[in-house]
């Protein structure tokens, strides 16, 4: 069984090459490009299950990149790896706040290049191969359109539906109100940020259950999480 289709954006040609190896050898499917321009046409033809990426790339920067994958709705959902050789916390913060889900500071191993990558799908594959995707004591049906909680089927209307699916593909992840209006409306939608908290609202009311406690958490000038546990 493949184990995952995979983006490589890197401009270094050493590291891409042994990187491409590597991953082919434990079967993933593995694209490559040093191109920032490139990736995104690559990433809109056939999306990956997951980008790796450079910071410090030829044409569009890897930062951008990001963030353009990020406000495209086909690859909201994708995992993004970023690889850079800037140590600056600052660097490492604004390459998470774009959206990046995880930050690997040149030089690395390789080996733990592959062990973070191999969490990341053992943690999306449930959606990937349509199953039912849990966290904490919340199902979540894709194939039904169901939600329960404690074995309890909840009542969700659509725009919830998809807010908390978009939030269970990313646990723990803490969303801004832009994310997610790029992410559940899309980016031609013209929905207000107010309206984000709106339906956050009527998303926790739904979840409500007795002896249970509110799992979407409120980050003061961040935006919302879905606690993992």
């Amino acid at each position: 069984m493949q184990a995952g289709k995979l983006l490589l954006v890197e401009d270094d040609p050493a590291l891409s090459e042994l990187l491409e190896y590597r991953f082919s050898n434990e079967g993933y499917d593995v694209r490559t490009t040093a191109d920032g321009d490139e990736a995104l046409l690559l990433a809109a033809e056939d999306v990956p299950d997951l980008v790796i990426l450079d910071w410090m790339i030829e044409g569009t920067s890897g930062i951008e990149v990001c963030r353009r994958l990020r406000r495209d709705k086909s690859t909201a959902h994708v995992p993004i790896i970023m690889l850079t050789a800037r140590e600056a916390e600052d660097d490492r913060i604004r390459g998470l706040e774009t959206g990046a889900d995880d930050y690997l500071t040149k030089p690395f191993s390789p080996r733990e290049l592959l062990a973070r990558v191999a969490a990341v799908m053992r943690r999306i594959r449930p959606v990937l191969a349509g199953e039912s995707i849990e966290v904490g004591d919340l199902t979540l049906d894709p194939v039904a359109h169901k939600v329960s909680r404690r074995g309890q089927t909840l009542k969700l209307g659509p725009t919830e539906y998809r807010l908390l699916k978009f939030f269970m593909e990313s646990p723990g992840r803490v969303f801004s109100r832009n994310q997610l209006l790029d992410g559940v409306w899309g980016t031609e939608s013209d929905i207000e940020l107010r309206t984000v908290d709106v339906h956050i609202r009527r998303l926790r009311k739904a979840l409500e259950i007795d002896g249970a406690k509110d799992p979407v958490r409120t980050v003061r000038s961040a935006g919302y999480s879905l606690e993992a546990a």
